[in-house]
């Protein structure tokens, strides 16, 4: 049977941390503009949603 190592939680953090540091700023940023992007559609859809339930009560 194959050994299973845990690490602890401090390692798995620093593992995480270690791997964003190696990304470039230029990568970072793109990534949190992606993230951005899709919770403005998500907002819109949710406003026009909103918005169309409004107009059937009236």
């Amino acid at each position: 049977m194959a050994e299973i190592t845990k690490l602890s939680v401090e390692k798995a953090l620093e593992k995480i941390r270690s791997s964003d540091e190696l990304k470039s700023k230029d990568a970072q940023l793109g990534d949190k503009m992606d993230a951005l992007d899709e919770e403005i559609k998500r907002m819109r859809a949710q406003r026009l949603r909103l918005e169309r339930h409004k107009r059937e009560r009236d």
